[in-house]
């Protein structure tokens, strides 16, 4: 199929993530993908995973583009993708011990990563893992020219949007009894950030 949705960021970060999350998801058994957006990630790491359950999710209007990725790779350990806005009231029932979500939080606006840690007990065991991979800035500084760059072309386009404070976003998740066990460097300036519930 041609028509899929395509990214080449998805393409080149996939195998420095799969290479973080084969370490803290390999004695996991079911994945929530949060905002799988074309669905390449979701493909990628259920075939190379195959012990786990990858379960995909987005908002209604990236749903097609990912089941496109899904239909093609037909692998038995892809379910349908959920629709999943943070906003909405009704979350999965199902719980997972394994939480992954990959360039969303500067996507989102502040209140939205707010709710989003706030429901993520809802869906997690008691042993969960939660990977968050994406661009952060650290005691209020960006890493780099080119997410400082990054950063400005996200707030023109959508002022409520721009790269996360790693230490804001580390006490959301200590709110919700998580613990950091990983803060890894990752190509073009991203990182990789792996907790636990505690």
């Amino acid at each position: 199929m041609s028509d899929k949705p395509h990214s080449p960021a998805s393409e080149r970060n996939r195998d420095p993530i799969l290479a973080v999350l084969r370490e803290h998801f390999a004695d996991r058994k079911r994945v929530l993908e949060i905002g799988s957006g074309t669905g390449q990630h979701a493909a990628h790491f259920a075939a190379a995973m195959p012990q786990l359950i990858w379960q995909s999710s987005d908002r209604p209007e990236n749903l097609p583009g990912i089941r496109a990725w899904l239909d093609e790779a037909g692998l038995p350990n892809t379910p349908a993708p959920l629709e999943l806005d943070v906003n909405q009231p009704q979350w999965p029932t199902q719980q997972y011990d394994a939480i992954y979500s990959a360039n969303t939080l500067h996507i989102m606006s502040w209140a939205e990563v707010q709710r989003l840690f706030q429901r993520l007990p809802e869906i997690m065991t008691p042993d969960a893992r939660l990977a968050v991979y994406g661009p952060f800035n650290y005691g209020g500084r960006f890493t780099s020219d080119s997410n400082a760059a990054f950063d400005a072309s996200l707030k023109a386009a959508v002022p409520h949007r721009g790269i996360r404070d790693f230490e804001a976003v580390d006490a959301l998740a200590r709110g919700t009894g998580l613990s950091l066990l990983e803060d890894r460097q990752m190509p073009a300036n991203n990182r990789c950030l792996v907790w636990a519930r505690s």
